[in-house]
C-alpha cells in the first residue's frame, strides 16, 4: 500500500503532468533551477503540513459535527495559513530567496495542487471504517510524495528551460509557448509509468 502511494504520487499520478494542477507556478518559476527547487521545497512543506492538519480537521471537527460539506472552505483556510507561515519564515531567514520567489510565493495559497492533494486525501483515506492511524500516515505520505513529484518535475523543467536559453528558439515560441510544449512532452513521457502495477 505504501509503495503504491509513493510511486503513484511521484510518477504515475503526478499532479502537474497527469492532473495539470499547479501549472501557474510550474510555468512561472521554472526558468532557473535554484528558484524552482526552492519553490518545490516550499510547496512540499505546505502540502505535507496541509495533509496532516486537514486530516485532523476532517476527523475531529467536520465529521463529529456532521459538517463535512465545509471541507473545501476549511481546507483553503489551512492552506492559506501555512502559506503565510512559510512566507514569513522565508522573509525572515532569506531576503534573497524571498525576492527570487516574488509573487509566486503567495500564489502557493491559490495553487490548486495543494488544495487538490487535500481533497484527494479526504476522498481516498478519510473513509469511515478505515484505521485512523493508517489514514493519517497514508494522507501525510501522499502529501509529501506529491510534493516530491512537484520538485522532480520542476527540476526537470528548469533544467530544460536553462538549456533552451542557449538554443535558437523562434521568437513566437519563446517563454510560455515552448514551456507548454515541453510540459506536454514530459506528460507523455510520464504516461509510460502508468503501465506499472503494484
Amino acid at each position: 500500500m505504501f509503495l503504491s502511494v509513493v510511486i503513484g504520487a511521484i510518477f504515475i499520478n503526478n499532479f502537474i503532468l497527469s492532473k495539470f494542477l499547479g501549472l501557474c507556478s510550474f510555468i512561472g518559476i521554472s526558468k532557473e533551477t535554484r528558484p524552482a527547487l526552492y519553490m518545490g521545497v516550499s510547496v512540499t512543506f505546505v502540502m505535507t503540513c496541509a495533509s496532516m492538519i486537514t486530516w485532523a480537521i476532517y476527523n475531529f471537527v467536520l465529521v463529529p459535527f456532521h459538517i463535512e460539506y465545509l471541507r473545501t472552505i476549511s481546507f483553503i483556510l489551512v492552506i492559506a495559513s501555512f502559506v503565510q507561515l512559510v512566507e514569513m519564515v522565508i522573509k525572515k531567514l532569506s531576503q534573497g530567496l524571498y525576492r527570487t520567489l516574488g509573487i509566486y510565493l503567495p500564489l502557493i495559497t491559490v495553487n490548486c495542487a495543494v488544495l487538490g492533494v487535500a481533497v484527494l486525501n479526504s476522498e481516498t483515506f478519510f473513509k469511515h471504517g478505515m484505521n485512523p492511524a493508517a489514514s493519517f500516515v497514508l494522507s501525510t505520505l501522499q502529501g509529501f510524495c506529491v510534493g516530491i513529484g512537484f520538485i522532480l518535475v520542476m527540476l526537470f523543467m528548469s533544467g530544460i528551460r536553462e538549456r533552451l536559453e542557449l538554443c535558437d528558439v523562434p521568437s513566437s515560441f519563446k517563454d510560455a509557448p515552448i514551456a507548454f510544449i515541453i510540459a506536454s512532452l514530459m506528460s507523455m513521457a510520464f504516461m509510460g509509468f502508468s503501465g506499472f502495477r503494484f
